[in-house]
């Protein structure tokens, strides 16, 4: 099997390593399109999880795929960060076009061995960073390209990752912890380095940065607090409370993420009991977590520009906030439109997003869903150029991740290989 020769009469055969709301989000694309692609097989520890993927071959681990004949043209690889790197090698070795979800792996030479060992192998291979896929990348990169802004001279980047969602991804979930899964930039974050970077077309070269665990901490839990949410006299008034962010979602919108995270039950009871003893019940400022909960950036980039990143969990979620500042002209945008001042004519222009070939109520504005479905269209044609993010693009935004976090450790400038 090779990434060069394209599939023809038949839909792509894609298997699943990763039955987890990533994973699952990408194979409802697969089988909501038969015609394009089958999903022949899941890979997964977890029944509920191999039973909700649907696919017609199920396994409770990944290596039975690189034993024997190839049963696909492609692998989705959607494990948890600090399990990307062994299978994606194993795959590659084995000759599978793969889709590696980011970040690629939580440490600099790892990512480098991981690059590396696909690049050696020749295979078709593309990174989840799903931001460069959606309409609304789509049209500030064709605004920044007509030359309507003149020279770029600056950015300024916000993403708003919301109050719950951090609550319940970073301090109560799997990403609570570096030593568990990665630095809170890398695991969240990477989409806005290669974002920026992409819309640019420049690479980030210096960066400095600062941030840090300031709130859910110990000794900012609100008096009278216990140990969880359920058993809490305080728990009305918190706004990071369990059974607020939970039993609603359930009883308005049945079994949807972020409940599926919390249990694969559809009943109340359940959910309960799940909250009085897994970690999602958990008091959020008495749980293990270390990630950072607000950080920001300064980079140089090359050309001359600069730019500044704000990652803080403290928002609404919402979608990520943008301003490019040109020599001719600046940009606003709001993952829904673009408003554009020409400063030569001093024109005010407003560019609604363009959801005709893309459905921006899907997950990432759209993103997932033209992800894979590029994904599908590089394998079955055997042309690689639908793909976006590449080993080369990936590299660059997971190094200069790896440098803002020395920056940040050590109160330095630090610069990001370029390669």
């Amino acid at each position: 099997m090779s990434m060069h020769l394209p599939i023809s009469d038949r839909p792509v055969r894609v298997a699943l390593v990763g039955a987890g709301n990533r994973g699952l989000t990408y194979a409802a694309w697969i089988k909501a399109h038969p015609e394009r692609a089958r999903l022949v097989a899941v890979a997964d520890p977890r029944p509920a999880a191999r039973a909700a993927a649907g696919a017609e071959l199920e396994f409770d681990d990944w290596r039975p795929l690189v034993e024997g004949d190839a049963i696909a043209d492609a692998v989705i690889v959607a494990t948890q960060d600090r399990d990307h790197v062994e299978p994606v090698l194993a795959l590659a070795r084995a000759g599978y076009a793969i889709l590696a979800e980011k970040p690629l792996a939580p440490s600099e030479a790892e990512t480098r061995t991981l690059i590396e060992g696909v690049e050696k192998a020749g295979v078709l291979f593309a990174v989840c960073h799903v931001l460069r896929y959606t309409p609304y990348t789509d049209l500030v990169k064709e605004v920044v390209d007509s030359g309507v802004l003149g020279e770029l001279v600056s950015v300024e980047h916000l993403e708003p990752v919301g109050w719950w969602h951090y609550a319940h991804s970073y301090v109560r979930g799997p990403w609570r912890s570096e030593r568990a899964s990665s630095p809170m930039l890398l695991a969240k974050s990477c989409h806005d380095l290669d974002w920026i970077s992409y819309v640019t077309g420049e690479r980030i070269e210096q960066v400095a940065s600062f941030g840090g665990l300031k709130h859910f901490r110990p000794e900012n839990a609100p008096a009278g607090a216990a140990e969880r949410c359920l058993d809490c006299a305080v728990e009305d008034g918190c706004p990071y409370s369990a059974l607020k962010l939970y039993v609603p979602t359930l009883r308005e919108h049945g079994s949807v993420w972020p409940v599926t995270h919390v249990t694969d039950s559809t009943d109340e009871t359940e959910l309960l009991t799940a909250l009085r003893e897994g970690p999602y019940g958990l008091c959020a400022y008495r749980v293990d977590n270390d990630v950072v909960d607000h950080q920001v950036l300064a980079m140089q980039l090359s050309g001359g520009m600069t730019a500044t990143f704000t990652m803080v969990a403290f928002t609404e979620q919402t979608d990520r906030q943008t301003r490019i500042f040109g020599s001719h002209g600046w940009l606003r945008g709001d993952g829904k439109r673009v408003t554009v001042h020409d400063f030569r004519t001093d024109e005010v222009t407003v560019h609604e997003v363009d959801t005709s070939g893309s459905n921006a109520a899907e997950g990432h504005g759209g993103g997932d869903t033209a992800l894979v479905d590029a994904f599908v269209h590089a394998v079955a044609t055997g042309d690689p150029a639908a793909v976006r993010s590449g080993t080369k693009a990936t590299l660059g935004s997971h190094l200069a991740a790896f440098a803002a976090e020395r920056a940040r450790l050590t109160g330095s400038v630090q610069s990001v290989p370029v390669r």
